[in-house]
């Protein structure tokens, strides 16, 4: 299939924590010479967009703010559209992103990466809410992230606890979710065969694009661990790290 876009996921391909991967800001400069749009799309819960932003400019990666595409920005979207107020269980980083949707009782239940929030009487409040009927939105169900110290749990393992015991199904707003890559194909104008999806996350990033009907691969950075590819089904591409993938996409477009 002929390739027409690129999205990239952030932590794992580019940069872990606060250092750049090696070769990323040249793999990226090769990427744009191509000239095939690029967008930058990340279930990162626990920094907000502007932050997201900073850290990129910071590592002296080109993003422009139009091409980010956030969990976050999708789960706030979602409520927005269908007049929800949450209960937020969620990184103190993204109060401000969500600060709009406050001063009305709880409608619903919004979780993300919340980290040492994730208490019992936090997420005890939270199934109480599930039980009475709100809508448990979760800005992503990655099972864990990678930092420098090693593999930490992410909010997936939330996600699944509060739907076994509120008896519910979460609507996911960021990566696997279709509908969030919808949003992204929708924006680059592109049709999914023609797209290709790279990330570190062969559940969220590489199963998720391929369920959407993109390209996808799979980068053998971050979180990723030997094995990965062979816990899921279809055909994608294996690279050692971006970098490789920038030099086998110059040799696709010949």
């Amino acid at each position: 299939m002929p390739l027409h876009a690129i999205c990239l996921d952030l932590a794992g391909v580019l940069y872990q924590g606060p250092r750049l991967l090696p070769g990323a800001q040249e793999a990226l400069e090769t990427l744009r010479a191509t000239g095939l749009p690029l967008r930058f799309v990340t279930n990162t819960s626990q920094r907000n967009r502007g932050q997201i932003l900073n850290d990129l400019a910071s590592l002296n990666l080109d993003v422009n703010e139009s091409e980010l595409f956030t969990a976050p920005q999708a789960a706030h979207d979602y409520l927005t559209r269908h007049d929800l107020t949450p209960y937020c269980l969620f990184h103190p980083n993204l109060k401000e992103e969500f600060s709009d949707l406050d001063g009305k009782q709880a409608n619903a239940v919004l979780l993300g990466d919340a980290g040492k929030k994730f208490s019992y009487d936090h997420l005890d409040q939270a199934f109480r809410l599930l039980h009475d009927g709100a809508p448990l939105i979760a800005i992503g169900e990655n099972r864990y992230y990678q930092l420098d110290d090693g593999l930490h749990l992410d909010a997936g393992p939330f996600v699944r606890a509060l739907e076994y015991a509120a008896n519910c199904q979460a609507i996911i707003t960021g990566k696997p979710s279709p509908a969030f890559f919808e949003q992204v194909l929708a924006d680059l104008g592109t049709r999914p065969e023609n797209t290709l999806m790279v990330g570190d996350d062969v559940h969220g990033d590489v199963e998720g694009a391929l369920n959407s009907g993109m390209q996808a691969c799979l980068v053998q950075t971050g979180k990723y661990r030997p094995g990965d590819e062979k816990s899921i089904a279809g055909e994608f591409r294996l690279e050692a790290d971006i970098n490789a993938v920038a030099q086998t996409v110059v040799r696709l477009l010949g």
